[in-house]
């Protein structure tokens, strides 16, 4: 059966149609890179991209600002714009600014506006902790006790949420919703468009962190009616160590004030009249706080030429196949044999969003002994893998060489030979 997988995987990958672009990146040598979930992999046009600002920065000096290829004082808004297409923004509703967290307090500063009978924040037990860090900083910036106005909706099986249970919380005394697109842990794709209608329906403004699915999910924000999102560049889309992150307002808000104000989210155009009274550009952009760090943000140029071309729902398309393609090899090679393998992502494509989660007692010393092998995973305590193959440079028959080394690890149990303790980066 095993063999038979593989010659499965040989002809999905004859038949791919995103298969030239894996050139177009630096494949770790002697490496099966499947943690693009945690960083994506440097592309050359990445490369070309900081190259050629750094190449500005030695010839031109302050000029860049205006007279550089793409001018660094509106490479916030360009960039933003070159990204719309994958999550569904219209003009002038995604900025690339600022990092996850920081968009995350400047866009609950803004939105978090508690009443007497409205004043506490929906989340949820599975979010990033970061982001629940966040929230309880700002409940308290508000002289709100985060033990009491912060919700947070559980999971029945600590992996996964149910969207019901989610509205069902979406009580008249809640301000403000904020969740993530997709489940960091299990992969699990929450219904975005769901649950922003029934959040509008209560009249709560509702946002979410898109990290885990921007560049391997396609969003429709405005047509959703999503109010705020933010998400991280260094994941699927290839950014980048700390690459810039993006921050995304519904334009039905760009007259809304954003309350941690920087000049960078000045009226451009009056932006060098020095004056101290602020006055915030009336779209996205006006929730800039700092100068954009342009020689890091650079390589997000290269990084969407290739994602645009490939093209988003090409993207999904493939990355669906690639993680249905490795439940089945669990299913029919680790959890037939009887490993104690089993899979906490949800089956179904619209629930599912890059990466899989493969969950086992001794999943750090598995994940290690697969580290040992040459691959690249990651590890989320207490006991579960994640595997993500991304479509634009990881290969099916890759795929089938996780699953294989996984079944090796477990009939010569090489994962013994590995302590039980964790590493400060797992």
């Amino acid at each position: 059966m095993i063999n038979e997988l593989r010659q499965q995987a040989r002809q999905l990958d004859n038949l791919d149609p995103l298969s030239g672009f894996r050139e177009r990146f630096y494949m770790p040598e002697k490496t099966i890179y499947v943690d693009g979930n945690s960083l994506g992999l440097l592309s050359k046009d990445a490369e070309q991209s900081l190259l050629r600002v750094l190449d500005e920065w030695k010839t031109m000096g302050i000029k860049g600002w205006l007279e550089a290829e793409r001018p660094w004082f509106y490479f916030a808004e360009q960039i933003g714009d070159m990204a719309t297409p994958l999550v569904g923004a219209a003009p002038g509703e995604l900025i690339f600014s600022g990092t996850t967290t920081v968009n995350i307090h400047s866009l609950i500063s803004t939105f978090y506006q508690p009443t007497r009978s409205r004043d506490k924040i929906l989340a949820d037990e599975l979010n990033f902790p970061s982001d629940i860090y966040a929230l309880q900083g700002q409940l308290k910036q508000k002289d709100k006790n985060p033990a009491d106005k912060l919700i947070l909706a559980a999971s029945k099986d600590g992996r996964t949420l149910d969207e019901e249970l989610i509205v069902s919380l979406m009580t008249d005394d809640v301000s403000l919703v904020y969740l993530p697109s997709v489940i960091y842990g299990s992969g699990q794709l929450l219904d975005m468009e769901f649950l922003t209608r029934e959040a509008h329906k209560r009249g709560i403004p509702i946002g979410f962190d898109c990290s885990h699915s921007a560049g391997a999910v396609p969003h429709d924000f405005h047509r959703w009616g999503v109010d705020f999102a933010t998400f991280c560049s260094y994941k699927y889309l290839n950014g980048g160590p700390g690459c810039t992150a993006f921050l995304y307002i519904h334009r039905n808000h760009f007259n809304k004030e954003p309350l941690m104000a920087g000049w960078f989210g000045y009226v451009k155009e009056k932006q060098f009249d020095m004056s101290l009274a602020f006055e915030p550009a009336r779209h996205a952009g006006g929730w800039q706080i700092s100068s954009p760090g342009i020689l890091g943000a650079s390589t997000m140029e290269g990084s969407l030429k290739i994602i645009n071309e490939a093209g988003i729902e090409a993207i999904r398309t493939k990355s669906l196949k690639l993680t249905a393609f490795f439940v089945e090899l669990v299913q029919t090679v680790l959890h037939e044999t009887g490993h104690g393998f089993s899979i906490s992502t949800p089956k179904e494509d619209h629930r599912r969003g890059g990466h899989i989660a493969l969950t086992h007692p001794e999943a750090l010393r598995i994940n290690e002994a697969l580290k040992a092998k040459g691959f690249v995973p990651d590890f989320r305590a207490p006991d579960t893998i994640r595997i993500a193959p991304v479509a634009l440079y990881n290969t099916y028959e890759e795929v089938w060489q996780v699953a294989n080394a996984l079944l090796e690890i477990m009939i010569q149990k090489e994962y013994l030979k590995f302590e039980k303790q964790r590493k400060a980066i797992s």
